[in-house]
């Protein structure tokens, strides 16, 4: 552990120096979830920075500045709701556009209390700048209602729940090129998995090995907390990041094949080098994994993506990971320039299928103005000599994604339309020794449809001023799932439709695509973000979801919802 940490250790000191004596950048990082990522992709389609590409997030804060500061320079081209976000969010990144904090606030300063208020200043608990170091700091506090009725909801849970959050944050950044971050709340997360289907119901052969899963990790509690410490150059070429955050990795509209937010926050290193139109991402990673209830002692991910901007119309990606289970530490995958599924093969493992590798390609076009299309490609197993035949031993396993999205949408401003098709084989993400699936805490790291099911789903996203956004979502799956066992209660069937049971795979039976328990969903979701004034968030969510099991002739009706404060000063 200690050479590790000297290790890494070297690398900083070793570019700080080459860099010594530039001026600082704003190397720290602006959370995926920031709204902001939202408005640089309108303005990417309107042509206004269409050397944006949104497929490796989060940005440094110095990146976004930029996309401002070239957004600023086209600012009549602008409409009046635009004009008005840019101006919260010039605000917002005044520092790292400007320099200066003119609009900024600090609640421990002698100034009178009432700019808690104040529309037209960013407020911190406390803030410093110099021309070598920043601190910025706050506390946020939060007031949350959930609630859930239907059939799927069990009658010993609670149908409701309120609770209070409250936390800190800070970040800044020292010795001019080095940033920190570090989030920490009282929040203790519980998630819920209601099961679809009452298994009572169904036939005896089928075991329901998901729903005892799900039993098992019922409440899946983990660390809110989140932080960093982050080195970049002057000009961003190179970027060192270790630390818990969330990453995105992927160019879908609605949800990620690659790296996504339907899963926790996980500890990694992470590699960032950019040069004019090639952007180069080396992550290695923690995660949380188990097998069937028996927790792991190591689960560590390692993914590589390139991304190539070819013109502003045409960009390309190539990506790969590998999932190893029961290794804490291995440099076999802590090369960066390698290819992992090859790195995996010769890692001397006697049996590499112990690790679950992937690769994938995506792309991007954006042939005219307030458009842009994106197709995806996962490959999960390849083997060339069953690719094009009956492939008995399940060795092909593909997930692909088509999408589209359209800004200003039917003539109303401020609108984005995106429309989106997802395909997941059987077993996709899933694993045949059920420890090295591509999961954090249970969740996929991936596209959160389960494997063996595809989905067309729709999403309107529309500023209806700069300080209320709704959001609507309509999302159709079709899933099959199940296990069958025999007299003495051995499988003799796995359809490859729970992302944490993957066994069976390559032994039992060729998988059609939907075979198994056959189940269809209709789902709705709807929410609405409003800012009354600066930093001051109320929101409300709502999501439908109408789960038909037509195998068994079952239909389940439930309702999630949840509405929320939120003060950040």
């Amino acid at each position: 552990m200690i050479n590790r940490v000297s290790f890494l250790l070297s690398i900083v000191v070793f570019v700080s120096i080459l860099n010594s004596g530039i001026l600082h950048s704003q190397v720290e990082l602006v959370d995926v979830r920031n709204p902001v990522y939202n408005y640089l992709k309108r303005m990417e389609l309107m042509k206004i920075i269409p050397e944006y590409n949104s497929a490796n997030i989060p940005l440094p804060r110095s990146e976004v500045a930029k996309y401002l500061l070239i957004i600023k320079e086209d600012f009549k081209k602008l409409n009046a709701t635009d004009k008005n976000i840019f101006t919260d969010y010039e605000i917002e990144f005044e520092y790292d556009m400007y320099s200066t904090n003119k609009n900024r606030y600090s609640v421990l300063s002698k100034s009178n209390l009432k700019n808690i208020f104040n529309d037209e200043k960013q407020k911190n608990l406390f803030y410093y700048t110099d021309s070598n170091k920043t601190f910025f700091s706050n506390v946020f506090g939060a007031l949350n209602q959930y609630g859930s009725d239907g059939d799927s909801v069990s009658p010993n849970s609670n149908s409701s729940m309120f609770k209070g959050i409250v936390g800190f944050n800070v970040r800044g950044i020292v010795f001019k090129n080095a940033g920190y971050y570090l989030s920490v709340s009282n929040e203790s997360t519980e998630e819920y998995n209601f099961s679809e289907l009452s298994y009572s119901e169904l036939p005896d052969t089928i075991i329901n090995y998901e729903n005892y899963y799900n039993n098992y990790f019922l409440k899946n509690r983990f660390s809110p907390f989140e932080g960093y410490f982050r080195y970049q150059t002057n000009t961003n070429w190179l970027g060192l990041t270790f630390g818990r955050i969330r990453l995105n990795q992927g160019k879908s509209y609605i949800d990620n094949l690659y790296l996504s937010n339907n899963t926790t926050p996980f500890d990694f290193g992470k590699l960032d080098i950019n040069y004019k139109a090639v952007n180069y991402s080396f992550t290695y990673g923690s995660i949380n994994g188990d097998s069937v209830g028996r927790h792991l002692s190591a689960k560590n991910i390692a993914t590589h993506y390139l991304n190539l901007t070819f013109s502003e119309a045409f960009k390309l990606g190539l990506w790969e990971a590998v999932i190893i289970s029961n290794q804490p530490f291995s440099f076999t995958y802590l090369n960066p320039v390698s290819f992992l599924t090859s790195a995996d093969l010769s890692s001397g493992n006697e049996q590499t299928t112990e690790n679950n590798a992937m690769m994938g390609i995506d792309l991007e076009l954006i042939p005219f103005k307030n458009f842009s299309f994106q197709t995806s490609l996962l490959i999960d197993d390849l083997t060339f000599g069953t690719l094009f035949e009956d492939d008995s031993l399940n060795e092909n396993k593909f997930g692909w994604q088509l999408g589209t999205l359209w800004t200003n949408s039917f003539n109303i401003k401020n609108m984005n339309f995106a429309f989106e098709y997802t395909h997941l084989d059987p077993f996709v993400y899933s694993h045949r020794t059920n420890k090295s699936t591509y999961t954090n805490n249970n969740r996929s790291l991936g596209h959160a449809l389960p494997p063996n099911s595809d989905e067309i789903a729709f999403k309107i996203n529309y500023d209806i001023t700069s300080r209320i956004t709704l959001d609507f979502l309509y999302q159709y799956q079709r899933s099959g799932t199940g296990i069958i066992l025999d007299s003495s209660g051995k499988i003799t069937a796995n359809y490859g439709g729970n992302i944490n049971f993957g066994l069976g795979d390559a032994y039992l039976r060729t998988n059609g695509f939907l075979d198994g328990i056959r189940i269809n969903r209709n789902i709705f979701s709807a929410g609405v973000l409003f800012q009354p004034i600066r930093q001051f968030f109320l929101s409300g969510q709502f999501q439908y979801i109408i789960s038909d099991n037509i195998t068994n002739d079952i239909e389940f009706n439930d309702l999630y919802y949840n509405a929320n404060i939120v003060i950040e000063l």
